[in-house]
């Protein structure tokens, strides 16, 4: 990667470390690590070029940074810090309006409308269709609880249901390696449920 990567890369995992509330159980730095290997991954699969993978790898870096300030709107907020910082590194008005772009995306329900945004949305929910969804799962619904959702185990299942139902993959990528899997998760909480 670039070292204009390295430097988006190493200013925001660092303010991500200690900026982020640790009651983000599942919004943390380590979702940040696992949403960036998924999009370069997926980028590379789906063809995307050295210049393209710069961006989404800093968009996937950014997509969650705005969660140091605000929990309910932080895809915009990211947007804020996106075009705070990376200008002073080198990046164009173009580069930043694609970054937040694929950022904007990734709001839920996801809506992409070109194929980077496709493949950090992909990225941003990878953890559906893999061994560890019940793990990640878990993270989810303990930040859901801790910032105030009073749900119960059914109540959070039955939300599964409807996010796993509602949800689908956008790259060729991650239709082929996550949707499978993602499907089974789906009737195992289905199964839970009864």
């Amino acid at each position: 990667m670039t070292s204009r990567f390295q430097q988006a890369h190493d200013y925001m995992m660092s303010r991500l470390e200690r900026e982020l509330s640790p009651r983000l159980h599942y919004h943390n730095v380590d979702h940040v690590r696992d949403v960036l290997n998924a999009a370069l991954r997926i980028g590379k699969l789906e063809g995307v070029g050295a210049d393209g993978l710069e961006l989404i790898g800093v968009a996937a870096v950014f997509h969650d940074s705005g969660f140091i300030l605000d929990v309910k709107d932080h895809e915009s907020t990211g947007c804020l810090f996106v075009r705070d910082y990376l200008p002073s590194i080198g990046f164009s008005d173009n580069e930043l309006d694609l970054i937040c772009g694929m950022i904007m995306a990734t709001r839920v329900p996801q809506q992409p409308s070109n194929d980077w945004q496709m493949i950090l949305c992909d990225a941003d929910l990878d953890y559906l269709g893999r061994d560890d969804f019940f793990e990640t799962g878990n993270k989810v619904y303990k930040e859901l609880l801790e910032y105030g959702h009073n749900i119960n185990d059914r109540e959070w299942n039955e939300m599964q249901v409807r996010f796993l139902t509602e949800h689908h993959y956008f790259t060729q990528t991650s239709i082929n390696e996550r949707k499978p899997k993602k499907d089974l998760h789906l009737a195992q909480v289905k199964v839970i449920l009864g």
